[in-house]
């Protein structure tokens, strides 16, 4: 195998080695030694690829948001130009999204963000796209409201997921998607 495949092959399996040792422990409390180790490699090649523990979780969590772009982008590619918003609310909340890896990869980032540059980074670029994305299928239907309902619709979002996957009473990702989905058509309204 070339180097270059070689190595992008190795940081794909030390980031999903990163994304399910997160997941099995529900924290970031894992080491680099034992994601390594999952993945087949040392400790030494994980550092040497990614210099720390944290631009590891990064990098997963730049995986994650890279699978919610495609998932984002099939959904709006097949959207009537007037469902849009509602094609953005139901690839953000697709049950794909909540399985245990990938809700405790985003349970700790949320707090990395507050600690380590590229992660706050990463986050802006998340907000900011779906800000944008939100923005671009509402203008046509919201008119000067589209701003506001954007920025409202990408909390709620967040908001819903976020209780979905931490709160043992909180809605169910269909509950929350049609909790979502509810509100746009209120306002809309």
């Amino acid at each position: 195998m070339p180097k270059n495949r070689a190595e992008a092959s190795r940081k794909a399996a030390l980031v999903d080695a990163a994304i399910a040792a997160v997941g099995r422990t529900g924290t970031q409390e894992v080491t680099v030694a034992r994601i390594a180790r999952d993945a087949g490699m040392s400790p030494a090649l994980a550092h040497h690829y990614f210099g720390s523990k944290s631009q590891m979780l990064v990098a997963a969590m730049r995986h994650i948001l890279a699978l919610y772009g495609e998932s984002v982008r099939r959904a709006l590619a097949d959207a009537p130009p007037d469902r849009r918003a509602e094609a953005i609310i139901a690839a953000s909340l697709d049950s794909a999204h909540f399985d245990r890896d990938t809700t405790a990869a985003w349970l700790n980032f949320y707090p990395l963000t507050l600690t380590e540059p590229d992660a706050a980074r990463l986050l802006a670029i998340y907000h900011r796209r779906l800000r944008s994305n939100l923005l671009d299928a509402l203008r046509p239907r919201a008119g000067a409201q589209a701003a506001r309902l954007a920025e409202t619709l990408g909390a709620l979002i967040d908001g819903v997921y976020l209780r979905a996957v931490i709160d043992a009473r909180g809605p169910a990702p269909q509950q929350a998607h049609a909790m979502v989905q509810q509100w746009l058509a209120d306002a809309l309204r």
